[in-house]
């Protein structure tokens, strides 16, 4: 059947398992060296366009709900960009425009709306050039025009991060983004200053004595950092409010042993002291919405125990939300732990016990394609059998949550065996703000109100109008079949998370005959 909603159908047998109903659900789709999308070596529009569509479909019946993609891996671009070339991972050759023709990112934005779910636009801030023995760099490239602004460590270069006309020129690249794309949030990862190379020093020095600065070198490399995070926050709110912008760092922000704060770990590295990401300056200071350690590690690792991260990020949230970074790929690994099909699960359901924790987030996007330990199984079944709407973010609250002002049932097809309707989620004012219709489906009318996990149906956000929202397949025969009535309600996901009211209440009533009829109690 043609589909023309976001969608996210449940089955309707009991669960073992509590699902919460609001829960972030996220996946990596990393582009850079062709790790998830595209294909390596393929760089067919249709193709590339059939691929991620796959991709989407996966994981929405995996029951996830935001598609985390990089757009902009290397100083180069997933879209067409006024500021940096098109991505050699997109078409091969870095500057080469994808033939025919077509904008990834609007693509995969649409795509991925249309499933309901939303698109978080992945950039790295610093890395310039993957690989500077066999990459593809275009004449226009910025560490072409301006050497200056870069530094080679290893086999990559990467924007000095002590240079404030590189700066200025990463935010001039997200501004772009935020301004010309409906992207629902910007994502950095973990690459701030580069991970070190044994004892091999980052060469910044030249930078360090050029900026005359008192502080110590490490402060300094921090304060550049911080620097470019919170003007980023601020690009960010500047073009649109209710953009959520987040990080995703290494695991561990210090031991205990460096620091009373913080964890009881015994990392080798660590943000504050090896990249200079003070992550919980900018979680206390507002300048994040969100953070999803990369907690990659199994639950009882020696080092790095996954219960004692997740308690220890949960404790030091400061009123933002913490999605946990799961390392999925590890699953073909020889490891035991992550070997068992009980590790996730128990990942899940531990992060589940905090209230302080808001969700997962899954590395990568191709590690589900195998189906790994049967965990494609899991979250269908169980887990994620419940669809969940994305955690509401308050801080970002702009506007009073209005809910739709009315419900209507329109006819969509009139097929006697099987007709279809439409439901249509009305407003008085623009339904900008609003992100997605959600539909509550039960025989019990307090469910609907009350707008019980129970009772969700469907996030849509498809086949939005200036002021309405229409679900376009609506299949009454397809709902409580036993019972004699059932009903229907809808309310306003915003695009900060959170929730109106339900709209007026639909009654679907079953006539001996077999047809329905619909009431307005």
């Amino acid at each position: 059947m043609r589909l023309l909603l976001a969608g996210l159908i449940l089955c309707f047998c009991s669960s073992a398992f509590s699902q919460p109903k609001y829960e972030f659900r996220g996946v990596w789709i990393a582009t850079v060296d062709n790790i998830d999308w595209p294909k390596r070596g393929v760089t067919d529009v249709a193709q590339q366009k059939a691929d991620f569509i796959r991709i989407l479909d996966l994981h929405q019946r995996n029951g996830m709900n935001t598609m985390v993609v990089q757009v902009r891996p290397a100083a180069d671009a997933f879209y067409p960009s006024p500021y940096e070339p098109w991505s050699q991972w997109l078409t091969g050759v870095q500057g080469k425009a994808p033939s025919p023709y077509y904008d990834p990112l609007q693509f995969m934005i649409e795509e991925t709306h249309k499933r309901g779910m939303e698109f978080h636009a992945w950039l790295n801030p610093y890395r310039a050039n993957f690989n500077i023995k066999t990459a593809s760099i275009a004449k226009n490239h910025i560490t072409r025009v301006h050497p200056e602004w870069f530094i080679t460590y290893g086999d990559t270069k990467y924007f000095d991060p002590g240079n404030l006309e590189g700066q200025k020129f990463v935010e001039n690249v997200v501004r772009d983004i935020v301004k010309r794309y409906e992207v629902d949030g910007i994502h950095m990862d973990d690459y701030f200053y580069p991970y070190p190379i044994g004892t091999k020093e980052f060469p910044d020095g030249a930078s360090y004595k050029k900026s005359g600065t008192t502080l110590s070198r490490a402060d300094w490399r921090r304060s550049n950092v911080d620097t470019i995070i919170h003007q980023l926050s601020i690009i960010i709110k500047e073009e649109k409010p209710l953009c959520k912008f987040g990080v995703s760092p290494f695991c561990v922000w210090r031991n205990k042993s460096q620091d009373p704060e913080g964890s009881d770990t015994k990392a080798a590295i660590n943000n504050y002291d090896d990249l200079y990401a003070d992550i919980l300056l900018w979680l206390k200071n507002g300048w994040i919405d969100y953070v999803t350690p990369q907690l990659y590690l199994e639950i009882g690792n020696e080092r790095v125990d996954y219960a004692t991260m997740v308690d220890w990020w949960a404790n030091h949230s400061y009123g933002r939300h913490v999605y946990i970074g799961h390392g999925i790929y590890r699953a073909y690994e020889r490891n035991k732990a992550w070997k068992s099909p009980d590790e996730l699960p128990n990942q899940i359901k531990l992060l589940r016990e905090n209230p302080n924790i808001q969700g997962s987030l899954y590395f990568s996007s191709k590690t589900f394609d195998g189906n790994p330990n049967g965990w494609n199984d899991s979250l269908r079944n169980n887990y994620y059998r419940l669809p969940a709407l994305i955690p509401p973010m308050d801080w970002l609250q702009t506007k009073r949550l209005e809910k739709p002002d009315s419900l209507e049932v329109g006819y969509l097809n009139t097929d006697i065996r099987k007709p279809e309707y439409t439901l249509i989620a009305y407003r008085r004012k623009s339904t900008y703000d609003v992100r997605a219709m959600i539909v509550y489906i039960s025989p019990k009318k307090e469910e609907v109100l009350s707008r019980s996990s129970k009772a969700l149906k469907f996030v849509v956000t498809e086949n939005k109008r200036n002021n309405a929202i229409a679900f376009n397949e609506f299949s009454p025969a397809d709902y409580y079949k036993k019972e004699k009535k059932y009903f229907v309600g809808s309310s306003f996901e915003y695009k900060n998370g959170g929730e109106s009211e339900v709209s007026n209440v639909i009654t679907v009533t079953r006539q001996k005959n077999g047809s329905v009829s619909f009431s307005k109690p």
